[in-house]
């Protein structure tokens, strides 16, 4: 019963939108209630200041960001980039409703497969979830690359599983992780994708790890020997490879009519001030408190590698993957980064201490911020997906 009217509820918020959103047999996509309008491209529009409605949760109160995201608990002096509310161009979408979305996930699995970007938006959802849950109704915990956060009172489980370039690599240990020699294997994955299985819905991103170089190591054949046999290949290249690689293993493991899949594309970064036109030298992401207002910018993200993501997954046929584009609604954010607020692998140097920018971080997002806004993208995907699959 309780579902039932979760999803009346979603139904009556949704009304605008009831078109079928339905596969190629005409059956309705799994978790869909409608469709968005025809036209609407949720990934175009601009940031609104809003600060009735964001952020939609505390800092404090929520137990699980980690501390290399809690701005505010490391000392950053301003709070604006917590009132920017994403407003998709010419349409509007119902909101994230926690309670909702809970009762939709009702005996479900929700992975989040890939790296950092992608475990902060699986946190962000979390907190977003949090707020709607009693108190000691949920648990929360992490073994190796795998955390798991269960809502009890659901029998549903939403969980993050660390694989920064989706196929076994160097990267893979959870923690220590600082590696510039990529090295991946190129047979199948199976070693992540046993875990992967038997999930109702799956959310993949893929791309910082690929951009720390031109080339990739590729270790050929399927034993534990990550020495030998080794060639190299360009990293968009390896990164079609992978991709093609994760399409095969959906095909045969993945089914549709139960199942619903999802590729978050790249995170930007604001590591140069230069692309926004301030041309002090080294300037980048420090000290920023309001968003790029060019809606035309577009930084250092690269093309090619949202290009190679478009066209291997948009050939997914059996099993379609519905494309969260975050790249270009992020691209203005550059006061939403940790900058220096937030915990520190090692105390900064006297060196860097008297030049904050030379060790801010223009990677990583605070939370509440940018991520929040990913999710709310997520959500509609999920409830109303377009036609295509695709923004």
């Amino acid at each position: 019963m309780a579902r039932l009217l979760a999803v009346l509820a979603l139904v009556a918020a949704a009304a605008p939108f009831l078109r079928a959103a339905a596969q190629g047999d005409g059956e309705l996509l799994p978790f869909a209630v409608g469709a968005a309008p025809a036209g609407c491209d949720v990934g175009q529009g601009e940031w609104v200041y809003d600060e009735a409605a964001r952020p939609a949760y505390e800092e404090a109160a929520c137990p699980y960001i980690p501390a290399e995201l809690t701005c505010q608990a490391h000392g950053r002096p301003d709070m604006s980039y917590q009132h920017w509310r994403w407003q998709p161009r010419g349409c509007s979408l119902p909101s994230f409703n926690a309670t909702v979305m809970l009762e939709m996930l009702r005996g479900k699995r929700m992975l989040f497969v890939g790296d950092s970007l992608n475990r902060a938006q699986y946190v962000s959802l979390l907190c977003l979830l949090h707020r709607a849950m009693p108190e000691g109704s949920s648990s929360f915990e992490t073994v190796d690359a795998l955390s798991i956060f269960r809502a009890k009172a659901y029998d549903a489980t939403i969980e993050f599983y660390w694989a920064p370039l989706l196929a076994e690599s160097n990267a893979d240990d959870g923690v220590e992780h600082q590696l510039n020699d990529r090295l991946i294997r190129g047979a199948p994955m199976d070693r992540h994708s046993r875990f992967w299985k038997g999930a109702d819905v799956l959310v993949f991103n893929s791309y910082l790890w690929w951009m720390t170089g031109d080339k990739i190591q590729i270790l050929r054949g399927a034993d534990n020997d990550m020495s030998k046999d080794i060639v190299e290949m360009g990293a968009e290249e390896a990164y079609r490879l992978v991709l093609h690689q994760v399409v095969r293993w959906l095909d045969g493991n993945v089914d549709p009519k139960k199942s619903r899949v999802f590729f978050v594309t790249a995170s930007p970064t604001h590591a140069s001030g230069q692309l926004w036109g301030d041309e002090a030298e080294g300037s980048n992401c420090y000290g920023q408190t309001a968003p790029i207002a060019d809606a035309s910018y577009w930084g250092s993200t690269s093309r090619a590698m949202l290009r190679v993501t478009g066209e291997v997954l948009g050939a997914s046929a059996r099993v379609p993957v519905g494309v969260v584009n975050v790249t270009q609604m992020s691209e203005y954010r550059r006061d939403a980064h940790t900058q220096v607020y937030s915990e520190q692998w090692a105390p900064p140097t006297k060196e860097q201490l008297a030049d904050p920018k030379s060790y801010a971080d223009c990677t990583h997002w605070c939370l509440p911020g940018v991520p929040d806004a990913w999710n709310e993208l997520l959500y509609w995907k999920l409830f109303f997906p377009a036609s295509d699959q695709a923004l």
